[in-house]
C-alpha cells in the first residue's frame, strides 16, 4: 500500500486477496510475522485471528489487496492494511470482533482498514525486521493447503494456555482464600488482645490513681508532721539555747575552763539545733505553699561580710579558706532566704573540703532583657559521683562513703536550697567532678519576683494583647495546642478551627483582628480558603498570616497574594509571631499583602 511508504514505515511484503485460499495465507503470515518481531504467542493468535475475520469480509471486494509493514515509531508496530476499489463498507460484525482482538483503524467511506500491533523495541530493527519479511514470503511461496489442520492446531493451544491460566487463576484463590482466612483469625486476635491490653490499662489507671492519691494524702501527712514536730521542738530548743548563754553571760566568774567550754557546746549545739528545725519548719511551709518571700533591697556587702564572720573558722583546724569576692550589685529579694542559701550551700562546700578553698563569687548579668545576680559557690572537694548528682536534691538524702564518718547531716541543705531559690524567682544548678571538686550557681532575678501582681491578681505591668480576637486555621490539634499558649499571649481571645469549610463562616462570625491559616486542610486547602476571604467583601480586609510546614521552594506565590505573610511552623516563635501580627494589621494596598516569610 501507497500510504505505508507515505507514512514511514517500512514495507515488508503484499498480495492480492482473491480466494478463500489467500484468507488463510493471510492468516498464517499475520502469525509468522508477528512471530518473526518478537509478539507474544497468544497476541500472534489474536492478530492472526482478527485478519482472518477482516479478510473474509472483504472478500470478493474488487482489487483487494493486502500490504504488511513496520513503524520505526518511539513504540514500534506491525501494520497489516487492506485497501479495496469498490465503493463497499466494512461489515460491522467482523470489525467488532477484529476490534476486541487489536487496534483496528477504519474510517468510511475511505476503503482502506489497518491492524495495529505493538511490538518490543527489538522488533523494529533490521534484522527482525527482514526475518517477518522471509516468513510472509515462504508463505506466500508454499501456499496453505494445511491451514485449517494449523488453525485448529492454533486453537487447541490457546485452549490449553486459557486452561493452564485457570488452573493458576484457580490456585491464586485458593491461596488468596487461605491467606484471608489468616488474617481474619489474626484480626481476631489482635482484637482480643487489644481488648484485654485496654482493660489492663484501665485497671492499671484506676490503681495509680488510687496509689497517687495515697501519695498525696501521705505527703500531706509528712508536712503535717514537720510542721508540727517543728513547732514543739522550738520551744524546748530555744530554752536550752537562752539558758546556756545566761550562764555564760551571768556566771561566768563561777565556771571553770572545761565547764565554760561544755556550756559553749551546749549553746552552739542548741543554735544548730535550732537551724535545723528552723529549716524543716520551712520546707513544711514550702510545701504547703505557704512559705511567701518577703521582697526588699538587699545590702549584699553587709550580708556577704556578715556571712563570711558567721561561717569564719567552721569546721576543724586545717579545713578549706573560705573566700568571698565579686562585686555587690543591685538586688532585691528576700535576704533571710538567700542568707539561708548561701550558708547551706558554703557550709556543704566547707564540710566536704578536707583542704583547699571554698570560693563564693558575685556577678552581675543580663540575659533574654533582664538583669540577674549570680552566685557562685566552688570547692576543691571531695566531689560528687555523676549517678548520684540528681538523687541529692531529694530531701533526707546523703552520698554513702567514709567521707560522712564524724560529718552529721540529715540530707537537707542542697533540697532546702533549691527550693528557696525557686521560690525567689531563680534557678540552681549543680556540676560536680569526684575528687576534683564542686560548683553551685545560684541566678536570682535583680529586680525581685519574677511576675509582680498588683490588683485584682494580674501581673503589673503585663503588656497588652497584640489582638483582641484572633481565628486559627489549622486541622492539626496537636500543633493548635502547641501555640495555644503562645496566641494565648498575643490574643486576648483565640477562636480555633479545625476545617477549611468553616473558615468564612468563622472570620464572618468572629470579626477577627487576624487569621492563622494552615495550607494543608483536609476538605478545603488553605489556598481555597484564602480565595474564599479574597472574594468576599465582607471579609477580605481581615489580614491573613499562613502558617505552613511546606518548603518554601514549593509554595504556589500567584496563589498566596492575599495573605500578608507566609510563616514557617517549625521556626515559629514568639518575636516573630508578634512581629507578623502588627505588621499584618499595618494598612497595606487592597489584596496585594507581603509574600516574604517572616518565620
Amino acid at each position: 500500500m501507497n500510504s505505508f511508504t507515505a507514512l514511514g514505515v517500512v514495507p515488508l511484503v503484499s498480495f492480492p486477496l482473491a480466494t478463500e485460499q489467500d484468507v488463510f495465507l493471510l492468516r498464517r503470515s499475520g502469525k509468522s510475522a508477528a512471530e518473526a518481531l518478537g509478539v507474544e504467542k497468544q497476541d500472534q493468535i489474536r492478530l492472526a485471528t482478527a485478519l482472518s475475520e477482516l479478510g473474509r469480509d472483504l472478500l470478493g471486494s474488487d482489487g483487494l489487496t493486502v500490504a504488511f509493514g513496520v513503524a520505526r515509531r518511539p513504540v514500534p508496530v506491525l501494520l497489516v492494511g487492506m485497501e479495496w476499489a469498490q465503493d463497499r463498507a466494512l461489515g460491522g460484525e467482523a470489525l467488532q470482533a477484529a476490534s476486541r482482538l487489536v487496534t483496528v483503524r477504519y474510517a468510511p467511506p475511505r476503503h482502506t482498514v489497518t491492524v495495529e500491533q505493538p511490538l518490543t523495541p527489538d522488533g523494529r530493527t533490521a534484522e527482525a525486521i527482514e526475518h517477518a519479511r522471509e516468513a510472509v514470503l515462504a508463505h506466500a511461496e508454499t501456499g496453505v493447503p494445511d491451514d485449517t489442520r494449523a488453525q485448529t492446531s492454533d486453537l487447541i493451544a490457546a485452549l490449553v494456555e486459557s486452561r493452564a491460566q485457570r488452573e493458576e487463576l484457580r490456585r491464586l484463590n485458593e491461596e488468596l482464600e487461605e491467606t484471608n482466612r489468616g488474617v481474619v483469625a489474626l484480626y481476631s486476635e489482635l482484637s482480643e488482645e487489644l481488648e484485654e491490653t485496654n482493660r489492663g490499662v484501665v485497671a492499671l489507671y484506676a490503681e495509680l490513681e488510687e496509689k497517687s492519691r495515697l501519695l498525696r494524702e501521705a505527703s500531706e501527712a509528712k508536712t503535717r508532721f514537720w510542721a508540727n514536730v517543728s513547732h514543739e521542738l522550738r520551744t524546748p530548743v530555744n530554752s536550752v539555747v537562752g539558758l546556756a548563754r545566761l550562764l555564760l553571760e551571768f556566771d561566768e566568774d563561777r565556771l571553770d575552763e572545761e565547764q565554760r567550754r561544755q556550756i559553749g557546746l551546749i549553746s552552739a549545739s542548741g543554735a544548730t539545733l535550732l537551724a535545723l528545725v528552723d529549716e524543716l519548719l520551712d520546707v513544711a511551709k514550702a510545701e504547703s505553699g505557704r512559705l511567701e518571700p518577703h521582697w526588699a533591697p538587699v545590702d549584699l556587702r553587709a550580708a556577704l561580710g556578715q556571712l563570711r564572720g558567721t561561717l569564719r573558722g567552721y569546721g576543724s583546724p586545717g579545713a578549706a579558706e573560705l573566700i568571698v569576692a565579686g562585686s555587690a550589685p543591685n538586688l532585691v529579694t528576700d535576704e533571710v532566704m538567700l542568707t539561708r542559701i548561701l550558708r547551706n550551700l558554703l557550709s556543704n562546700a566547707l564540710k566536704f573540703t578536707p583542704a583547699g578553698t571554698v570560693r563564693l563569687d558575685v556577678a552581675p548579668e543580663r540575659a533574654d532583657g533582664r538583669d540577674r545576680v549570680v552566685f557562685t559557690v566552688s570547692d576543691t572537694g571531695i566531689g560528687i559521683p555523676a549517678e548520684e548528682q540528681q538523687q541529692i536534691f531529694e530531701e533526707f538524702y546523703q552520698v554513702r562513703g567514709p567521707h560522712q564518718r564524724g560529718r552529721s547531716g540529715t540530707g537537707l541543705g542542697l533540697p532546702y536550697a533549691r527550693r528557696l531559690t525557686e521560690l525567689l524567682g531563680g534557678s540552681l544548678t549543680l556540676t560536680s567532678t569526684p575528687g576534683t571538686g564542686t560548683v553551685v550557681t545560684v541566678t536570682l532575678p535583680a529586680d525581685g519576683r519574677p511576675a509582680a501582681r498588683s490588683g485584682a491578681g494580674e501581673p503589673a505591668g503585663a503588656p497588652e494583647p497584640l489582638v483582641a480576637v484572633l481565628v486559627t486555621v489549622d486541622d492539626d490539634s496537636a500543633f493548635r495546642a502547641s501555640i495555644r499558649p503562645l496566641l494565648g499571649q498575643l490574643a486576648g481571645r483565640v477562636v480555633e478551627v479545625a476545617e477549611g469549610g468553616r473558615a468564612s463562616a468563622a472570620v464572618r462570625r468572629e470579626q477577627p483582628d487576624a487569621v492563622l491559616l494552615d495550607l494543608h486542610l483536609p476538605d478545603l486547602d488553605g489556598y481555597a480558603v484564602l480565595a474564599e476571604l479574597a472574594a468576599d467583601p465582607a471579609l477580605a480586609a481581615v489580614p491573613v498570616l499562613v502558617l505552613t510546614s511546606t518548603p518554601s521552594g514549593e509554595l504556589d506565590r500567584d496563589r498566596l497574594t492575599h495573605a500578608r505573610a507566609v510563616l514557617d511552623k517549625s521556626a515559629l516563635n514568639r518575636p516573630g509571631l508578634a512581629a507578623a501580627l502588627t505588621a499584618a494589621r499595618t494598612p497595606t494596598s487592597p489584596h496585594t499583602g507581603r509574600k516574604d516569610d517572616t518565620g
